[in-house]
């Protein structure tokens, strides 16, 4: 059973960074696409940014694209998300999410069967 860990969320001024980490236990993610979710109150969860874990191909999102980055470290079995730049609406509960699979055949929330609890990030001066 894989179990996913969220860390790094916090309060950030607009235009600052923040690097989340997303530490799986239970399995390797090796096989698995690792994806990046936020959800804002009054909002569906959207997709923010993946990679497929194996080989580090990554995608992003419109609004992510030249501002966050994701990576992964195979022998920590971690995949981090550096967000730089950051701005009010950004702020959201970002969640991890794992599916054996490739990035582009799983775009919504519905096609990851693993889960993280969450962390808060927050764009606010």
């Amino acid at each position: 059973q894989l179990h996913l860990v969220e860390s790094g969320g916090s309060l950030v001024q607009p235009g600052g960074s923040l690097r989340l980490s997303c530490v799986a236990s239970g399995d390797r993610l090796d096989l698995h696409a690792v994806k990046w979710f936020r959800q804002a109150p009054g909002k569906e969860r959207e997709g923010v940014s993946c990679i497929h874990f194996s080989d580090g191909t990554s995608y992003h999102s419109e609004s992510a694209k030249g501002r966050f980055t994701i990576s992964r470290d195979s022998p920590e079995n971690t995949v981090y998300l550096q967000m730089n730049n950051l701005k009010p609406e950004d702020t959201a509960v970002y969640y991890c999410a794992a599916a054996y699979g490739l990035c582009r055949k799983k775009n919504s929330p519905r096609d990851y069967d693993s889960w993280g609890q969450g962390t808060q990030v927050t764009v606010s001066s």
